[in-house]
């Protein structure tokens, strides 16, 4: 197939969410989509990253309810884990998935390029290996969504058995007695959070004052006692310096301070973009000094009808859903059709440790920095009668609104999240913040009795002037 030429609308370098998007959402449109991919369409995020680690902490959740089982009249014979048996309930849990995903692009005549594909100066994209290899694939416009791969620091060398990252201990079949999690971001915390419900011991090392640094400081604080009572040691401000493996375990060394030893290190320490080899000669993209492509808000490159989507991007939130929406935008550029660009500024997060953390807009300490004179409310779980049911009572709702010049509130700046499923309850928070809704206006919204979501609501009602359960 060597120099063999086809052409297309779109070629998108990449199957991963963005990439993948992208495709099922131009050929929907009618668009000749292609797409390169040297793995599996799907890519981080179902075969490595987002889907194989909330089956492990559902795995981890599903042993903390039958541990407490006999709080609800339930005695349970006896408590193990067969980590294999999570990893292979994992596998078939992908594998579904990506089956799903393979037939909806080939439904939609979305033609699949194995191999490493690199843009060329006229638009067209080279497969450099792979089954593939040769192929020209000549796009009228090309997306780039080669993704990113997990970072490391010096001295931490990936081995898979003492230092690995997340691709690595989403394969592991046996857990090990204790770990080391280095980074206490999102990723970081949802691991420490998976391995200390299954039963080893974890530390989290990190060099900022504090663990989801990105968060607003009462909801990480929500986090960081919910650890601690779970026996998690957090160390943070700290200066990791190197390491010393020994039979099968290390010693992490620690500037000025005592060191750690574990029989792992699970690196948690951010993203890289997938870009080396991405562009060949002449192409106009623009890398910045890290290797992520530069895009504006319509996700154009520096290269005319060249555009980028996903992790690959420059100074964008590093999520799946951030993939989606921005290869919606891209295709819509492409139409020519109205877009409203993705505000960075409101796109949902989602962790999924426990207690899980949602949120979305500003938060309190963001809001100030701004300029903005704020009003804010929190309501507790623990006077949530659905909390109380199913015997989840940690956390707590906050939200940050606009302070008007008669001291109510007005527009809703930001919802944030720490407690049960609050992942699946941050939906309404997430419409009020992006649509610009008042307190009074959100408030209106029924929330429904007994749920989890009636903290939401009574936040609002307060938030407005007059709730019934929080003053």
């Amino acid at each position: 197939m060597a120099n063999e030429v086809q052409q297309f609308d779109v070629v998108v370098i990449g199957g991963g969410p963005g990439g993948y998007a992208a495709a099922l959402y131009g050929a929907a449109a009618g668009l000749n989509m292609a797409i390169v991919e040297r793995d599996k369409v799907g890519g981080t995020c179902l075969h490595r990253g987002c889907v194989p680690a909330k089956e492990f902490l559902e795995t981890a959740h599903v042993r903390r309810t039958v541990e407490h089982a006999s709080d609800f009249g339930i005695t349970p014979t006896s408590v193990t884990v067969d980590f294999a048996v999570s990893q292979k309930r994992k596998n078939e849990i992908v594998e579904r998935l990506f089956k799903g995903l393979s037939g909806l692009l080939k439904g939609r005549k979305v033609t699949i390029f194995d191999g490493t594909g690199r843009l060329e100066k006229d638009l067209s994209v080279t497969v450099l290996d792979g089954a593939d290899a040769g192929v020209v694939a000549q796009g009228k416009n090309v997306i780039l969504a080669a993704g990113s791969v997990p970072r490391t620091l010096p001295g931490f060398d990936v081995d898979g058995s003492i230092v690995v990252t997340s691709d690595e201990f989403l394969d592991l079949s046996a857990l090990p007695a204790t770990a080391t999690v280095v980074g206490g971001g999102a990723i970081g915390c949802e691991f420490a959070s998976l391995l200390a419900d299954l039963g080893t011991k974890v530390t989290i090392l990190e060099s900022l004052p504090s663990i989801l640094a990105g968060c607003d400081s009462e909801v990480a604080s929500v986090v960081s006692r919910s650890f601690k009572k779970r026996g998690i040691e957090i160390r943070v401000g700290v200066k990791i310096t190197g390491h010393s493996p020994k039979k099968g375990a290390t010693t992490i060394a620690i500037e000025g301070e005592e060191g750690v030893e574990t029989d792992m290190v699970v690196m948690s320490v951010g993203r890289r973009a997938r870009s080396e080899g991405l562009l060949g000669e002449g192409t106009g993209v623009v890398l910045n000094d890290r290797g992520f492509v530069v895009a504006d808000s319509y996700q154009r490159t520096g290269a005319a009808h060249v555009f980028a989507v996903g992790d690959v991007v420059a100074d964008t939130p590093q999520l799946a859903h951030v993939g989606f929406a921005e290869a919606i935008v891209a295709i819509k550029t492409i139409l020519g059709e109205l877009v409203v660009p993705v505000d960075y500024d409101r796109v949902p997060w989602a962790i999924y440790s426990n207690p899980e953390v949602a949120f979305c807009g500003l938060t309190e300490a963001a809001a100030k920095e701004k300029g903005y004179e704020v009003v804010v409310k929190k309501d507790p779980y623990g006077g949530n009668s659905r909390a109380q049911i199913i015997g989840d009572i940690e956390g707590v709702v906050k939200i940050i609104a606009e302070k008007r010049a008669d001291g109510t509130a007005g527009q809703i700046l930001g919802v944030h999240m720490a407690g049960p499923w609050v992942t699946e309850q941050l939906g309404a928070g997430y419409f009020a913040v992006n649509w610009e809704a008042t307190a009074e206006e959100a408030a209106a919204l029924i929330q429904p009795h007994p749920s989890l979501s009636e903290t939401f609501g009574e936040t609002l009602l307060a938030l407005a002037g007059r709730g019934l359960h929080v003053a």
